[in-house]
């Protein structure tokens, strides 16, 4: 997917994810209704910084699913799609 935006790093890389959408049913079957929904802790890599204040460059790279923190991030829409801008260091873990 491109994406036409580049977050810029200041004393942290900074990456653009696009959030997993949340879940429809429990693992049993059971519909959950919108204003029962958890916001997603999974998702996807769209862009990267180049590389922080340090010069240190970003371990993940676009494409990665990624676990992050329930309050990670700040949301923003483009073209009609929800994202988030966080810290690298937000990031849990690389989804393999």
């Amino acid at each position: 997917m491109s994406l036409n935006i580049k977050p810029i790093a200041g004393t942290a890389n900074r990456v653009v994810v696009e959030a997993a959408p949340a879940e429809e049913k429990t693992a049993s079957g059971i519909f959950i209704p919108d204003t029962a929904k958890e916001k997603p802790q999974k998702g996807t890599v769209i862009s990267v910084s180049e590389e922080d204040g340090d010069g240190k460059k970003p371990s993940v790279k676009p494409g990665d699913n990624i676990l992050y923190g329930k309050y990670a991030g700040t949301e923003f829409n483009y073209e009609g799609k929800e994202y988030l801008i966080m810290r690298e260091s937000d990031i849990f873990a690389v989804v393999l």
